[in-house]
């Protein structure tokens, strides 16, 4: 997948990555109540997603299946954070996360394991 997925068309995404294979008329309901969509609305962003390869229909019920995973639409949206706000430097990212809050021990701990099994 190419495209960017837009923080609406991501609503619909986290609904697929938490339930799976979903009817685009429950993706709807659920919105509705938690977002306050309309159906049109839902319908329009599902459409969307499809467009741009994230997203399968699948019939019967015009079910929709992820194509991507959260993972890989972490991955690209911390790239695109590390290449236009630190130079494309993942170092000064990691600062600036560290600069800016007080964390407590077991997550300076859990940081540090990942850095070794980095190596």
């Amino acid at each position: 997948m190419d495209n960017k997925l837009f923080d609406s068309e991501l609503k619909v995404m986290d609904v697929l990555w938490k339930q799976g294979d979903t009817p685009a008329k429950e993706i709807a309901e659920r919105l509705k109540r938690e977002v306050g969509w309309n159906v049109n609305t839902t319908y329009t962003l599902i459409k969307r997603c499809i467009g741009k390869g994230a997203i399968e229909r699948r019939e019967p019920r015009f079910v929709c299946h992820a194509l991507i995973g959260k993972e890989e639409v972490q991955e690209k949206e911390t790239n695109e954070l590390i290449d236009k706000m630190f130079e494309g430097s993942a170092d000064n990212l990691f600062a600036s996360l560290l600069g800016s809050r007080k964390l407590p021990p077991s997550s300076i701990e859990k940081l540090k394991k990942l850095v070794d099994d980095l190596k």
